[in-house]
């Protein structure tokens, strides 16, 4: 199985790309820069997708679901594994509502901290852990992916580093859940990234936060890297002293396009 991070820190919203060990395409957030998005992907594949996952309904993350419909794919029976508090928003929405009605999408409500296969015999299972998020409109959920050898932790979102982990260690916590691979939320460096907002209305653990809950790497630490950066993060910029103090400590940024072997 591979998983390749489709996610190009200056243009594309964040979303993931898997191919099971059968070969079947799999895609987690249905970004509106999808087009774009496989053609980063098309090398590894161009069999229709055989099922989706959505982590919330937060912009960026579930706009682009329409683009499954007649008008632009015109999917057949693609399965959208998500919580119940979303599959209740796509049943409401007029647009998503008439998508399920012509057979586009099915829905599959999953069981938090429950694993499941996406597909038959797709050869990972994918296990939902709930997190707090802005919930406005749904919950939300970062995504667990079991391969065969390696686990890899799909988190862009959440509000606070305590509200998950709670008294627990952010190491620890990854290492609890055998994780291999994090890819978690980097999307502000610090609190005076944006000076015109009150960045409380849009919570996310600030970059250099998570690095002194983090430490540096060791040993046998999961391989962690920084993904969903907003525009304003300098973290874009391969020159930064930002981007140098993420690295000395050991950690890392995703990177378009970059695939892991799970």
């Amino acid at each position: 199985m591979r998983v390749r991070d489709k996610t190009h820190l200056a243009s594309y919203p964040v979303a993931l790309g898997i191919i099971g060990s059968d070969g079947s395409p799999h895609l987690i957030e249905a970004s509106r820069e999808m087009g774009r998005q496989f053609e980063i992907w098309k090398d590894l594949g161009s069999r229709p997708i055989s099922s989706l996952c959505l982590t919330h309904a937060h912009l960026g993350h579930i706009d682009g679901l329409g683009l499954f419909g007649r008008e632009v794919m015109n999917s057949q029976g693609m399965v959208v594994h998500c919580s119940q508090s979303l599959a209740k928003l796509i049943e409401k929405n007029p647009v998503w509502k008439i998508m399920l009605e012509q057979g586009a999408i099915q829905l599959n409500v999953w069981s938090a901290n429950s694993s499941f296969e996406p597909s038959p015999n797709c050869g990972f299972r994918v296990v939902p852990v709930p997190v707090a998020h802005r919930a406005e409109l749904s919950d939300n959920h970062a995504l667990l992916i079991q391969g065969t050898t390696q686990n890899l932790l799909f988190m862009p979102d959440l509000d606070r580093w305590d509200e998950v982990i709670g008294g627990t260690r952010l190491r620890e916590w990854l290492l609890a859940m055998n994780i291999d691979i994090a890819l978690i939320d980097g999307t502000f460096w610090s609190r005076d990234e944006i000076i015109d907002r009150d960045l409380s209305e849009i919570p996310h653990p600030f970059v250099e936060d998570t690095l002194a809950l983090l430490g540096e790497k060791v040993p046998n630490d999961p391989d962690i890297r920084f993904i969903h950066l907003n525009h304003t993060n300098p973290l874009h910029d391969p020159e930064s002293t930002e981007r140098a103090k993420v690295k000395s400590h050991g950690w890392g940024i995703g990177i378009m396009g970059e695939c892991f072997t799970l």
